[in-house]
């Protein structure tokens, strides 16, 4: 796996000079808006999705865009908890119409220290990049890469902006998803290898599942 020799060792990501994203985003998310999700979403999951809800109305504090090329942008909308965010996959223009809308919230995050813990956690001796991965006791499928073994995660770079500051963030990837037996949602597994501006590591564990623009109210 190449990008595990370029993980460590090399220069940093710099610094964003200047926010990233639009003012108004896709579906009018933006950072300093209220995002309110429908309580009957609860009731919705319980049996079928393993993702926590936030309870209350939450600010989106921060804001990330990733251009994926070939006019194709995710667009990150974290809340105030520090634990959920809406994507939104767009194509286009970065605050087009929407392809897809995920709600993700942070299972794990781990620092890594050192080439022998990133290939433990989520190198070659790993789970991750296989063609399915087993989490919960449910069956998730690869949606990124062909192999019929384990594939590279996938590299991207990640501009974020709060009222505090704008950096980027180099991620290697790799989302995995599964029906839920729920009319056209599905639950998604995305693992990152974090790459910060300081040149800290760690990989996070995000589950998520599938929105519509009619789960949430925005003020």
């Amino acid at each position: 796996m190449n990008w595990l020799k370029s993980m460590l060792g090399l220069a940093a990501p710099k610094s964003a000079d200047t926010a990233a994203a639009s003012p108004q985003g896709p579906l009018g998310l933006a950072a300093g808006r209220m995002l309110s999700l429908d309580t009957s979403l609860k009731f919705s999951f319980a049996d079928e999705v393993e993702l926590p809800l936030p309870d209350a109305t939450q600010n989106i504090w921060s804001t990330g865009v990733v251009d994926l090329g070939q006019s194709n942008w995710l667009n990150r909308f974290y809340l105030d908890d520090n634990d959920t965010w809406v994507q939104v996959h767009t194509s286009g223009e970065q605050d087009g119409p929407p392809e897809s809308v995920i709600l993700f919230s942070y299972l794990s995050y781990v620092t890594i220290n050192g080439e022998a813990e990133l290939r433990r956690l989520a190198g070659e001796q790993s789970l991750i990049g296989l063609p399915t991965y087993q989490h919960n006791g449910k069956t998730f499928q690869r949606e990124w890469g062909t192999e019929d073994g384990q594939t590279e995660l996938v590299q991207f770079f990640e501009a974020v902006t709060s009222p505090k500051e704008a950096y980027r963030i180099r991620h290697h990837a790799m989302l995995y998803s599964r029906d839920t037996g729920l009319p056209n949602r599905r639950e998604f597994l995305l693992f990152s290898v974090e790459v910060e501006a300081d040149g800290s590591t760690s990989l996070s564990t995000s589950i998520g599942v599938t929105l519509f623009s009619t789960d949430f109210s925005l003020f």
